[in-house]
């Protein structure tokens, strides 16, 4: 059984593992074939973070083999992220003995095939071995249909010794094509309204640049004259942020939200829910006169959206179609983009908007950037010069220990071009161990803490909610530098805008995994 699930796993270009192995594991894994390669990590939410990297820079589904209950468990806070940004997980996890699992034996995965949900696209235990190959089938072409999403498959580890029937052979070439598309009519409704608006706006989200529209979304832009925001909450990048359209990144909150749309009629978002807030700020959804569009390919999204009238379609094809068949406005073009704010520093450390500007004139311009500084987004938008598909991810539900991983589960990915991740010293130490497999595996990517002894976007948020001095916002005394070089990775520490940026280049020269720790002012990272 172990074999033919090989063979179709190589089938579908899944011939890297990622995975924490137990007992349950080692019968899969034995078989394992020369062509295939084992990405080791030390914590399964690390090694959950490191797949959901991989597969946002591939766009490609990713296999991850986990631990019985206790390993998923542990890689489920991390799974919540790879919800949210729709990356098709492949999540495997063995499973004790058929006979043994109702005795609730050590190490059994009781009733498995709920232990996931609500959080995957499907969940499995197949019902007899003969029916593993099958349900790996249906799980890797589950997560890649719209709207993408991780599945989950529990396999009790005798099942890899036994026989695949000869027919399960018809799995290697089966495909699953997807041709969903708007009608000629709907398009058109579309243009109506769009070219019928007074002042219109798009709103851009992740699957955007997820599904490789930018450009069209910059073509649709420049014809319409309209301005662009980025949905709140971003995960990715979906719009230039140099653009002469580009306003930047919609507040969280409800009011703000509106507040901040208000003055225009319609109201385009592509790619993105509608919304995903996060400060609670009550007021009207949208400004008054305004009307919503919504254009997404996940069903899930448009059915639960509490406004606005939805079209589940392709987002790369319908941003092509409407992009190439709208009129071009005549309103006056937008200007350019003033130049980037002035910044410095004062005091001990770097304030982070200047280390940003610093790794602007630094860092490659292709650069790709993991981001979970998560109290710094205002001065990273502010600073950041992004123009290629690609070049941002940050934690799409939130959850701490993505953007270590996750930037080394890139660099895997892209070896042509450089990742950086940008984590606060807070949210670092949920994903350190993945510094070892950076180490381990030679893969040359460039980790800068921003390192404040703080957790900053909880002191953000004691002010927005007024509760004042609380317990557990502070974590001073971290050596990130003796820690990473504990698993092998080079490190310095700096404190200066000079020394930093002599520190990254000798990073960037180095192709090895680097650690730079950067002091920043207080409150910030």
């Amino acid at each position: 059984m172990s074999e033919v699930t090989y063979d179709l796993l190589r089938a579908r270009g899944l011939t890297t593992v990622f995975g924490n192995p137990g007992s349950n594991e080692l019968p899969f894994l034995s078989g394992m074939p020369d062509d295939f390669r084992y990405i080791l990590g030390l914590h399964e939410g690390a090694v959950l973070s490191m797949a959901d990297g991989y597969s946002l820079v591939t766009g490609e589904a990713a296999f991850v083999n986990l631990h019985a209950a206790s390993g998923s468990g542990n890689a489920m806070g991390a799974l919540t992220n790879s919800v949210y940004s729709h990356s098709p997980l492949i999540v495997t996890a063995g499973q004790q003995v058929r006979s043994t699992i109702g005795q609730e034996v050590m190490l059994s995965n009781v009733d498995a095939g709920t232990l996931m949900r609500p959080l995957v696209k499907w969940s499995s235990e197949p019902t007899c071995a003969e029916d593993v190959p099958r349900t790996m089938s249906q799980a890797i072409h589950t997560a890649l249909q719209p709207g993408r999403g991780p599945v989950y498959v529990s396999v009790p580890y005798d099942d890899w010794a036994a026989e695949a029937p000869a027919e399960t052979a018809r799995l290697l070439d089966r495909e699953v094509h997807g041709a969903a598309a708007l009608s000629g009519g709907q398009i058109g409704d579309l243009i109506d309204l769009l070219e019928g608006a007074t002042n219109p706006a798009l709103v851009l989200g992740p699957a955007v640049d997820a599904d490789h529209a930018n450009a069209h979304a910059v073509q649709l832009a420049e014809k319409l004259r309209a301005p662009v925001w980025i949905a709140p909450s971003p995960s990715r990048c979906p719009f230039p942020t140099r653009h002469p359209s580009f306003r930047g990144v919609l507040p969280a909150g409800i009011a703000d939200l509106s507040q901040t749309l208000a003055g225009h009629d319609v109201i385009l978002v592509v790619g993105a829910p509608v919304f995903r807030y996060h400060q609670y700020v009550p007021g009207k959804y949208l400004p008054d006169g305004a009307r919503l569009i919504h254009i997404t390919d996940d069903p899930g999204e448009a059915a639960r959206a509490p406004f606005g009238d939805a079209y589940v379609a392709p987002i790369a094809n319908t941003l092509d179609v409407l992009a190439t068949m709208v009129t071009a406005s005549d309103r006056a073009p937008l200007a350019p983009p003033a130049d980037f704010p002035e910044v410095g520093s004062t005091g001990s450390g770097l304030d982070p908007a200047h280390l940003f500007a610093l790794l602007r004139g630094a860092a490659p311009h292709d650069a790709i950037y993991v981001n979970e500084s998560t109290s710094t987004g205002d001065a990273f938008w502010a600073q950041m010069d992004l123009s290629q598909q690609g070049s941002y991810y940050f934690p799409a539900s939130g959850g701490l220990g993505f953007g270590l991983p996750a930037a080394v589960g890139a660099q895997l990915a892209d070896p042509h071009r450089q990742v950086i991740g940008l984590i606060g010293d807070g949210s670092a130490n949920y994903g350190i161990t993945a510094l070892w497999t950076a180490a381990r595996f030679k893969i040359p990517v460039i980790i800068v803490i921003l390192k404040n002894g703080t957790y900053g976007a909880l002191r953000g948020f004691s002010k927005i909610l007024n509760t004042g001095e609380t317990p557990g916002l502070d974590v001073p005394g971290i050596d990130f530098v003796q820690i990473a070089e504990g698993y092998g990775v080079r490190g310095s520490a700096v404190d200066t805008a000079e020394d930093f940026t002599t520190a990254v280049k000798s990073a960037l020269a180095a192709g090895e995994p680097t650690l730079i720790e950067v002091r920043t002012t207080f409150g910030q990272s």
